[in-house]
């Protein structure tokens, strides 16, 4: 066990890494977007929302790199249900998620779908190949459009619209200097995470599809989950599930897309069990929000709990 204690401290000084990594490279972005006079909403949607998705994004596609590919699909998946159980269930403990109708009907929607094509185009051939990466990439690219689109069209008719958090603009030099630093740290602090997970997984029998849906998913879901507790406490929680199912969307068109590309995915009987209780997950959430428009404490709680019962499945099975 002591031989492993530098492989555990390698394991949080990636995780640590990843997060002020992803903190850094949206701050100095977003500044540049700013300064470019790009509305604040689309900064949004763009790199913000994408930014608390680069620990994920890192973490699979040096696993893709690196051949350990089991874990680069059940790291996605794990944080998918790590964001929308947890998260989201956290969130609503301190105070009722509002959740808007738009949300329900597009994004909410879109991200169940989207998990219901990860399980199809898995069960094909039980891989994720070069063109299913592809396909999920055209896929991200035409979402992404159209929100944005869609964004500038509410935007021109004079709809009222939330821009969501504000970002300080700093000196041009600095943002370089944080997007530059942010990536370097974003980039080594997944090679690091990959590494010495593996080797945890190697070193006490656990597959590294176990690792993915554990260890890793939780650390690389820390900044979703530290951002939105900071927002619950303030009672500022009308966007959170918002912003999660935008991540979970992010990870698995992109993350796997740019994964999958890079070389194919073998996908185990595991993934797929994990894919359906994703989309059931997703339907009971859902489900909570269609109900009153909001997920209450009780449902948080509840949300919370199913998610250890889903822990402690994974672990013995």
């Amino acid at each position: 066990m002591a031989a492993l204690i530098p492989t555990f401290l390698l394991l949080i000084v990636g995780f640590v890494l990843l997060i002020k990594g992803a903190d850094f490279f949206v701050e100095g972005s977003a500044s540049i977007a700013r300064k470019l006079r790009v509305p604040s909403l689309i900064v949004g949607m763009t790199i913000v929302a994408m930014g608390t998705s680069l620990p994920e994004c890192s973490v699979s596609i040096n696993a893709s790199l690196t051949g350990e590919n089991s874990l680069a699909v059940s790291n996605v998946l794990g944080s998918n249900i790590f964001n929308l159980m947890v998260v989201c269930g956290v969130c609503a403990l301190f105070a009722p998620l509002v959740v808007k109708a738009e949300t329900r009907k597009r994004d909410f929607t879109f991200s169940i779908l989207c998990a219901v094509l990860l399980g199809v185009l898995g069960y094909l051939g039980m891989e994720l190949e070069r063109m299913d990466g592809w396909i999920f990439l055209a896929i991200f690219i035409l979402f992404l459009f159209y929100m944005v689109m869609s964004a500038l069209k509410a935007r021109a008719g004079g709809q009222e619209i939330d821009e969501g958090e504000e970002y300080a603009v700093i000196p041009v030099w600095k943002s370089i200097l944080f997007i530059v630093c942010g990536a370097a740290a974003i980039a080594f602090g997944g090679d690091f995470v990959v590494k010495s997970a593996s080797k945890i997984a190697t070193t006490f029998g656990m597959s590294q599809t176990l690792v993915g849906l554990t260890i890793c998913a939780i650390g690389t879901s820390l900044p979703e989950l530290v951002t939105s507790v900071v927002a619950a406490r303030k009672k500022q929680v009308d966007m959170a599930l918002g912003n999660v199912i935008g991540s979970n969307i992010f990870n698995i068109l992109f993350v796997l897309g740019i994964s999958s590309s890079i070389s194919p995915i073998a996908v185990i009987t595991e993934n797929l069990v994990d894919v359906v209780l994703l989309i059931l997950m997703s339907l009971v959430v859902w489900i909570f929000t269609w109900t009153k428009e909001r997920v209450n404490r009780a449902e948080g709680a509840g949300m919370v709990l199913l998610y250890i019962g889903y822990w402690v499945y994974i672990c013995v099975r």
